[in-house]
This record gives structure tokens, C-alpha cells and sequence, in this order.
């Protein structure tokens, strides 16, 4: 099993170094995140340790720009910062795990094996039905080349359309999904949403991605 292991502190990535290789690994160490990616997306690995705090390119940068690539090897995220905040922005730009620092070393050999066990099945980076995509880690929205700026409540509704993969979603499903449950529970507020998200994503194109499905609710066809 072949690890990248990207970690700007000496001391720390000779040590992991030396007790993966001891533990029967095959070990590429790299001290800086342009390289790192380098690496990263020009040879194949089982699975990355990457360090977040690293100079040129960050860990978040890295990580987000192999998911942009196509690059779905496990990455197992290892810093110092273990704010929630911090490892919900590892996990949503497409981080498998996340350990901080100081580690018990078992521990890191543990967290390895599980995402190798697990593999790196290959993931869609976005969410897409024909031209239209969404990126859920920036949620940011397109139609071909062209962004498409959206309120935060469209992007939720979207995506969960997304999501349904061509599935008929209900009034009530996307009130009780997409909506706080202190807000508005009229299904007339999901219609104007709907035809807020219409009036955006498909008119200025001259498509119909939102279909209604009578009597049920609305479906996005994946491959229209």
C-alpha cells in the first residue's frame, strides 16, 4: 500500500515516515502543498495524510483542488486546528477524516486501516442534471461555464432535488427538508421557491430542468 504523506514539520513527518514504512507501508513524504499536489495527481496512492497548516498550497486548498480533479484517494486530514468549524471545512471540501494533533499513533494506524478497507470509490465531484451542476462543498451553481447566483434557501432546495436523483419530491418532504421548522410550513412558500429557482436556472437558458410531477411534487431528471 502506497502513502502520501504531506506534513511540513520535520520532526513529526520523519516519524511517520519511519513507523508506516515499519508497519509494512510504502512511504512518499512531501513538505509543502504544491508539491504535495503534484504528487498527488500525477501518481496513484492509496491514501494521503494531509497536514492542513502547510506552506504554498494549504491543506483545505489541496484536498479541494484533487476532489476538483477527479482524485478520490482517501484523505485522512491531520492538524493542530480542531475547532469544529475547522473540521467541517475538511470534511465539506471531501477529506475522509480527520485527526488532530497531538495523536495517539495507534489511533492514526487505526483511522489508515478503516479508509483503506474503504477504498476510494470513485464520487461524483458535483451534483449535476445535463448542463446544470452544483458543487455542495462551495455550493456554488453553473449552467455550462456560466455561474448562476442563487440565495442560500434555492441552494438547499436544489441540491435536495439533486439529490432525489429523478425521484418525485413532495411540497411536504422539501418543508420538512429545506426549510426551518419554525418557518412558514404553508407548501405555498415551496412554490415560490420553485419558481424563484426557475426563473434563474432554466428561463435565461431556455431549458426546463424543475419538472412538476401533478399531484406529487417536482422532480430534476439527472439526465435530461
Amino acid at each position: 500500500m502506497r502513502i502520501l504523506v504531506i506534513e511540513d514539520d520535520e520532526a513529526l513527518g520523519a516519524s511517520l515516515t519511519w513507523g508506516l514504512r515499519a508497519e509494512g507501508y510504502t512511504v512518499q513524504l512531501v513538505a509543502n502543498g504544491t508539491d504535495g499536489l503534484w504528487e498527488a495527481t500525477e501518481h496513484d496512492f492509496d491514501l494521503i495524510i494531509l497536514d492542513v497548516m502547510l506552506p504554498g498550497l494549504d491543506g483545505y486548498q489541496v484536498c479541494a483542488r484533487l476532489r476538483e480533479a477527479g482524485r478520490w484517494t482517501p484523505v485522512l486530514m491531520l492538524t493542530a486546528m480542531d475547532a469544529d468549524l475547522d473540521q467541517a471545512e475538511g470534511l465539506d471540501l471531501g477529506a475522509d477524516d480527520y485527526l488532530t494533533k497531538p495523536f495517539a499513533y495507534p489511533v492514526l494506524l487505526a483511522r489508515l486501516r478503516a479508509l483503506l478497507r474503504r477504498g476510494a470509490p470513485a464520487r461524483p465531484a458535483l451534483l449535476r442534471a445535463g448542463e446544470l451542476t452544483l458543487d455542495p462543498a462551495t455550493r456554488q451553481v453553473r449552467r455550462g461555464d456560466q455561474p448562476v447566483a442563487l440565495t442560500m434557501g434555492e441552494v438547499i432546495v436544489l441540491e435536495y432535488l439533486l439529490r432525489a436523483a429523478g425521484r418525485a419530491v413532495s411540497k411536504t418532504e422539501l418543508l420538512e427538508h429545506c426549510w426551518d421548522a419554525t418557518s412558514d410550513s404553508d407548501p405555498a412558500v415551496v412554490e415560490v421557491r420553485i419558481h424563484h429557482l426557475r426563473r434563474k436556472i432554466d428561463v435565461p437558458f431556455g431549458v426546463r430542468t424543475i419538472e412538476t410531477v401533478r399531484g406529487t411534487g417536482y422532480r430534476i431528471d439527472p439526465q435530461p
